[in-house]
């Protein structure tokens, strides 16, 4: 028989397009989540129950003839009430106890790719039914900010929100992505300030005045625009004229 010769298939090593390198939220944050999430079942029990009997002890005071006798009332209709408060209390409170540690490890956030460099945008994946894969490329981002409120100062994490030129508006409220539960949050929002830096020089806040500039049509995305954008310049600068005769 001929000897049998195998092809193999030499593949190069590929950078990972999608996400690069990726970390994700602390532990503390879903921490964080469940003291919220007590705290919120604990008041929910509280302002109906206990309310129910302190405005019973009020009436009963004011108006004995609606509850004469208190501790009756307390016994039977205050031990009804309480039983189903805490049911329906339970009832959401135990999935979302759940459901937190699922949410939290879905969570994905990265800005440098495999080999370390620093990717083009930042990649977050949040979500655990309806997943959502956000790219938010760095020439769009306008404004970089850090929060750490009450909670997050507890729990020794904070938040790096960005905003974008696109989602800026009274349409829109907050800022357009969010990186959270991040222990070295400030370092992370040190980072994206010194990579916006060095992506385009001047860097510049929206506070700042800038000088209009016009990129090459070679460089917007997607070469079939480059006529309509040349065009739509052609159509500017004749206007221009137009209003300057006038």
């Amino acid at each position: 028989m001929g000897s049998e010769t195998e092809a193999k298939v030499i593949r190069p090593p590929l950078e990972v397009v999608t996400s690069g390198k990726v970390f994700r939220p602390s532990k503390a944050f879903r921490n964080k989540y469940w003291a919220i999430e007590l705290i919120v079942g604990f008041l929910f029990w509280a302002i109906q129950s206990l309310g129910l009997m302190g405005v019973a002890f009020l009436i009963s005071i004011t108006e004995p003839s609606e509850i004469p006798n208190y501790a009756y009332f307390l016994a039977t209709t205050w031990q009804l009430v309480n039983y189903w408060v805490l049911i329906i209390d339970l009832i959401w409170l135990i999935p979302a106890l759940m459901i937190t540690p699922i949410y939290v490890r879905s969570i994905e956030y990265s800005v440098t790719g495999q080999s370390g460099e620093t990717l083009p945008e930042i990649y977050v994946k949040k979500g655990i039914i309806n997943i959502t894969r956000k790219h938010v490329p760095f020439r769009t981002i306008t404004n970089i900010s850090s929060r750490a409120g009450p909670f997050d100062r507890a729990f020794g994490i904070g938040t790096v929100e960005i905003e974008t030129a696109g989602y800026s508006g009274p349409q829109h409220r907050g800022p357009e992505e969010k990186l959270e539960g991040i222990k070295f949050y400030e370092e992370v929002r040190d980072f994206i300030l010194r990579e916006l830096r060095r992506f385009r020089e001047p860097y510049t806040l929206t506070t700042e005045v800038v000088r209009p500039h016009e990129e090459p049509a070679s460089k917007i995305v997607g070469a079939a625009d480059d006529e309509m954008v040349r065009i739509l310049r052609e159509i500017r600068d004749l206007l221009k004229d137009q209003r300057a005769k006038s």
